[in-house]
């Protein structure tokens, strides 16, 4: 992966976990849950979890191809 692909996938997977967490948000407050629970639910979402390890590991090997 070059490092173009490397920034067009962290923007895209970001864009999707930021849209994932507000609709998260936007459901709890339709359903009137309180504040600590919904911030609950997106820090307990396995999708979420899974999309912050990947951008993680996308900004290790962007850092890595710019040392090369």
């Amino acid at each position: 992966m070059d490092q173009q692909d490397l920034k067009l996938s962290k923007k895209l997977i970001s864009s999707y976990k930021k849209r994932l967490e507000k609709e998260i948000l936007d459901r709890s407050m339709k359903l009137k849950m309180p504040q600590n629970k919904f911030e609950e639910i997106i820090n307990n979402n396995n999708e979420l979890i899974n999309l912050k390890k990947m951008l993680e590991v996308l900004e290790t090997e962007s850092e890595s191809h710019s040392k090369v």
